[in-house]
């Protein structure tokens, strides 16, 4: 008798590498509320401009330990030291503007906790605190950007943020479960 196959997202299922995979039933689109995986999530996205996913998952543990677990207030803290170490690190995409991004980020990060007392707060704001449900059946059927994207792209970059177009925020919303993007097919689409 045959094992019933798994029905993924095409976009996991076309994947051979397995940490996709486990990317994919584990982690994407699962509500994250957690401020330090919050930045963690807003600097890979923005680390993958111009590149795949996969490009970035196969060195997310690289990045965890240059960037020091994803401390915002430690990486609000690098200096140009810092970022001759990281353009030296060949354990992560190596573009001085991504790293040089990733340090203000952090500091409009804290500046934007401060302000509203978490940066989950501030962030799941943009979908009235609850994951948009969205029923598409394929993968050709999700937009690239959504307005919620577009309004979280203008008021992040109005607040210094960099590396945070409509694309990356709208990729953003889908891994940190702001949206369930999960086609309706894949098995993980009723969990999330």
């Amino acid at each position: 008798m045959k094992a019933a196959r798994i029905r993924r997202c095409d976009w996991a299922s076309l994947s051979n590498n397995p940490l996709m995979i486990q990317y994919h039933d584990k982690e994407w689109g699962v509500p994250v509320h957690d401020d330090r995986r919050l930045f963690e999530f807003l600097t890979l996205e923005g680390a993958q401009a111009g590149l795949t996913w996969q490009t970035v998952l196969n060195k997310r543990e690289n990045y965890r330990k240059a960037f020091h677990g994803f401390d915002p207030t430690r990486i609000a803290r690098y200096n140009n030291r810092d970022v001759q170490r990281l353009l030296g690190d060949a354990g992560i995409i190596r573009n001085r503007l991504k790293i040089e991004a990733t340090i203000t980020n952090a500091k409009q990060f804290l500046t934007t906790r401060k302000e509203f007392g978490s940066f989950n707060r501030y962030i799941w704001g943009f979908v009235g605190g609850k994951p948009i449900r969205h029923k598409f059946g394929s993968l050709s059927q999700i937009p690239a950007t959504t307005k919620e994207s577009d309004a979280l792209s203008k008021e992040l970059r109005g607040r210094g943020f960099r590396f945070v177009g409509p694309t990356i925020c709208y990729a953003f919303m889908q891994a940190v479960g702001m949206v369930n993007d999960h086609t309706t097919k894949c098995f993980r689409y009723a969990n999330v």
